[in-house]
């Protein structure tokens, strides 16, 4: 696979150029519809050295990002307003100017971007309120990208540095980048350098720690980790179905019955290729999902013999079992770390998820490779007030890092491939 850089486009000339940058602004937003804030800037943050370099070297910079599900038109709650204010708040300090569009491709888009001067920024509109971003039907995505590639003249670029959107074949990520010179942005060649790390000639012991609330989301993961990782670590909600395998008893916890027999393969599978699956040795389960419930802690064979009986539910792992995720994870040199431990948005349930992330910045001081693999891994840590300089790299694509570390072909990585450029259409 050739991927061109962004060091290759500058060098190039892009002094009065359109280049269209598909960044990734979703980002996590609160309030009411009209006026929302971001909650979490890190995303943002991520992607403005890539808007930057672009900018400061006298491109006219079109940023083309999504936010949230809408569902193929505008919806208020999920406009980008809030993420772009906060784009042109840190820009400004860079002396970049940042502004926005109303609409993705319609007038507003092409009225501002033809004012546009050298070094400006433009955010287009969420492109997810049009529908044939995520369309099935290739002839519409290709006929979104036709107009987004439209806005760049004759002489325009793509450059894709949203490495959380790469798994998608969707209008922005895939079919704009067969029509205009497309480029990797500086953060999707970060993301690619170190995921690669995690795949061949990994520093070991090597640990990976597991969480969020399915183990269906993580199966493929696990079968390809599997013979690779020294020791998998279960926590979150998907621990109650490996639980389950083992024969026990989980209360009214997240369960997903149909898995069962699979997580019974891989735990066979595993102790035959010398990888060693650590599951909670407790649990802290509570009496209903709420930050104010009644909550205790039960050794994890026995959830629905403890204090709270048969209704209880698992919302985190237990004080003894951090300790012995932190122990495994000290003595790691490589880590990756995707899903919290438990409902860590509630204090009552966040220590266990605390506890792996200190853990991880323990491994980090002391040399070790660690990576927190983005979505809500990356949102816990921040949140529990860890600042990103503690770990080796935080990912921001939760979806994209899984999935590469699954073996799968990512299609916007392979749209930006010109190891065969015959097949671009301009």
């Amino acid at each position: 696979m050739t991927l061109h850089s962004l060091d290759e486009l500058i060098a190039d000339g892009v002094r009065g150029r359109y280049v269209l940058v598909r960044s990734d602004l979703n980002v996590p937003l609160d309030g009411p519809d009209e006026h929302r804030s971001v909650t979490d800037d890190g995303r943002i943050k991520a992607s403005l050295p890539v808007i930057s370099r672009l900018a400061q070297a006298g491109a006219r910079v079109l940023v083309c990002a999504h936010l949230g599900r809408p569902k193929g038109k505008p919806e208020a709650k999920y406009s980008l307003k809030p993420a772009a204010e906060r784009l042109a708040e840190i820009a400004s300090a860079q002396s970049v100017k940042v502004s926005l569009a109303s609409d993705t491709t319609g007038e507003s888009a092409r009225g501002l971007s033809a004012a546009m001067a050298d070094g400006d920024v433009l955010v287009l509109e969420n492109v997810r309120f049009d529908g044939r971003e995520t369309s099935k039907d290739g002839s519409a995505r290709s006929a979104l990208a036709g107009e987004l590639a439209g806005l760049t003249g004759d002489d325009g670029a793509y450059v894709d540095d949203a490495f959380g959107a790469v798994h998608r074949r969707h209008a922005s990520v895939y079919d704009v980048a067969r029509l205009l010179p497309s480029y990797q942005g500086d953060l999707v060649q970060t993301e690619l350098t170190v995921l690669k790390k995690l795949t061949a000639d990994t520093p070991r012991p090597y640990v990976v720690v597991l969480g969020g609330s399915k183990v269906s989301d993580k199966l493929a993961v696990i079968e390809n980790l599997i013979g690779k990782a020294d020791s998998i670590l279960v926590g979150g909600g998907m621990v109650f179905t490996f639980l389950a395998a083992q024969g026990f008893k989980v209360g009214t916890s997240l369960l997903e019955q149909d898995q069962v027999p699979s997580v019974q393969d891989y735990l066979q599978r595993a102790a035959d290729a010398g990888t060693t699956f650590v599951l909670p040795t407790d649990i802290v389960v509570a009496a209903k999902f709420a930050a104010d419930a009644d909550h205790g802690v039960v050794a994890a064979e026995d959830m629905e013999g403890g204090r709270l009986g048969a209704d209880c539910a698992g919302l985190d792992i237990g004080p003894d079992s951090a300790v012995l995720f932190a122990e495994r994870i000290r003595g790691a040199r490589t880590v990756f770390w995707n899903g919290p431990m438990g409902v860590f948005e509630f204090p009552a349930f966040a220590e266990g998820t605390r506890a792996v992330a200190q853990a991880l910045a323990d491994a980090t001081a002391a040399g070790g490779f660690t990576v927190v693999g983005g979505g809500d891994s990356a949102a816990a840590v921040r949140t529990l007030g860890f600042t990103d300089d503690k770990f080796g790299h935080i990912s921001t694509g939760g979806g994209a890092s899984l999935e590469f570390l699954e073996g799968k072909e990512l299609p916007g990585l392979t749209a930006l491939d010109d190891t065969d450029d015959s097949e671009r259409e301009r």
